[in-house]
């Protein structure tokens, strides 16, 4: 989508996570770009406080809210600097408004995080924490990720950056697409139908795919049961690809190894819930997407976009299609 040209326009960034990174947000894009006048916000009221001024609004997705976006009478964009843009779908935008996610910067992070998770499943690297917090010196053979099955359902971004790693470790890397037949450093990629005979082969199962009613509870009970014995599963993509109580039915007593989740249905994930105290479960709060350098990682994608919407010469990069 090609916007209109904002020659000298207002934009409001939202950041109450990391207020450090206020400040390399103010000097990498607003010394580019000096006809625009940006805004900055450490908190939600300040950004309420200034949201009247701005055409346009930066913030991640999640910190979005109604009334944030009621205080911006003269908003037409917002940049999420999230890939995922739920929450933003849910607040019933004005038609007027284009929405642009943060896809395609999260391949690092991302895929490093499932090495992390397969490393540490496949060594039960709990097992010898719980060692060194006891001062007890056990050795046990180690399990390897050479040679292993490893099926990626979703081959995006940061699909194909984790075949790439998981090549490197000299695995068979199968990727699971409706939208390719091959990529590169995959040995195999064979369509979402064939999920379940994939997930019988593979000694991994790493969820990437986005989130969608075409993959709500994509990973059932059928599918766990479908899954080769001693095998781990890894969500990283979305809460609701898997069937909770499916995954924690299959955790005790199905044939699966264990799993690693990042995401959950519900989040925080309930202090009640039993996938705390599973041993063969390793939780993470929700840090696939996070990184020591995330707004360096945002800056080249906020940049075109920001010289795109100023220019109007050329479309929005990332918009997000809406009902």
């Amino acid at each position: 989508m090609t916007p209109s040209p904002h020659p000298q326009p207002t934009v409001l960034l939202v950041e109450p996570e990391n207020t450090a990174e206020l400040e390399l947000y103010r000097e990498q894009l607003g010394g580019p770009l000096p006809q625009m006048k940006l805004l900055m916000a450490g908190s939600m009221d300040e950004a309420l406080q200034l949201a009247p001024q701005a055409s346009a609004l930066m913030i991640k997705a999640h910190h979005a809210n109604a009334a944030l976006l009621a205080a911006l009478p003269r908003l037409d964009w917002i940049q999420s600097l999230t890939t995922g843009v739920d929450t933003l779908m849910s607040l019933s935008l004005p038609p007027g408004v284009t929405l642009c996610s943060a896809r395609g910067i999260h391949g690092p992070q991302m895929s490093e995080l499932a090495i992390l998770q397969m490393l540490s499943l496949s060594r039960d690297f709990p097992r010898l924490l719980r060692a060194q917090q006891q001062a007890s010196w056990q050795r046990r053979p180690q399990r390897l990720l050479l040679g292993k099955t490893v099926a990626i359902v979703g081959l995006g971004t940061i699909g194909n950056a984790l075949a790439k790693h998981c090549h490197a470790f000299g695995m068979h890397v199968i990727g699971v697409s409706n939208a390719l037949q091959s990529a590169e450093y995959f040995a195999e990629v064979l369509p979402r139908s064939q999920l379940a005979a994939v997930a019988g082969r593979a000694d991994f199962l790493v969820l990437v795919v986005p989130y969608s009613s075409a993959t709500h509870h994509l990973v059932d009970a059928n599918l766990l049961q479908a899954m080769k014995p001693g095998s781990f599963l890894l969500n990283i993509a979305r809460g609701a690809v898997v069937d909770t109580q499916a995954l924690i039915a299959a955790l005790a007593t199905g044939p699966m190894g264990g799993a690693a989740l990042d995401v959950f249905e519900k989040e925080p994930l309930d202090p009640a819930s039993p996938l705390w105290g599973m041993p063969n479960v390793l939780i993470t709060p929700h840090i696939g997407g996070l990184s020591d350098c995330y707004a360096q990682q945002l800056m080249p994608l906020l940049l075109d976009n920001l010289h795109a919407y100023i220019s109007g010469d050329r479309p929005l990069c990332n918009v997000v299609e809406r009902p």
